[in-house]
């Protein structure tokens, strides 16, 4: 057997090899997506991290519609079985408004302010 023969009898259409690296494509962003939001530098002080890390995850996830639009429009439209892009946007949409509303809420402490001096005469 020759390294340009495979062992499979039936090679994969190069048309149907495209459309699965595609739609692989959009999946393996979310988990970057996902990776990156877990594993974002160091916490800070004061939880000022955590809404940065926040607030860059709730951006990516904007970032997301323009590859959305993409896959949906290479999407064939006479699949058996045909991925529901509403339903991620919805869900995505879900998500980046829970971020922006914890982002948003009103701290459950106050943060600790240094006492002022008072007195202004000598």
């Amino acid at each position: 057997m020759t390294i340009t023969q495979t062992r499979n009898p039936r090679p994969m259409s190069q048309t149907r090899a495209s459309r699965l690296r595609q739609g692989l494509r959009l999946p393996a962003l979310l988990c970057l997506l996902a990776a990156a939001a877990t594993l974002s530098g160091p916490a800070r002080a004061g939880g000022d991290g955590e809404r940065e890390a926040l607030a860059r995850l709730a951006h990516e996830i904007e970032w997301l519609e323009p590859l959305i639009r993409e896959a949906q429009a290479q999407a064939p439209g006479n699949a058996r079985i045909r991925f529901r892009y509403d339903w991620l946007r919805a869900d995505l949409a879900r998500i980046r408004q829970g971020i922006m509303d914890h982002i948003e809420a009103p701290r459950s402490e106050p943060r600790p302010i240094p006492p002022l001096r008072g007195d202004y005469r000598r």
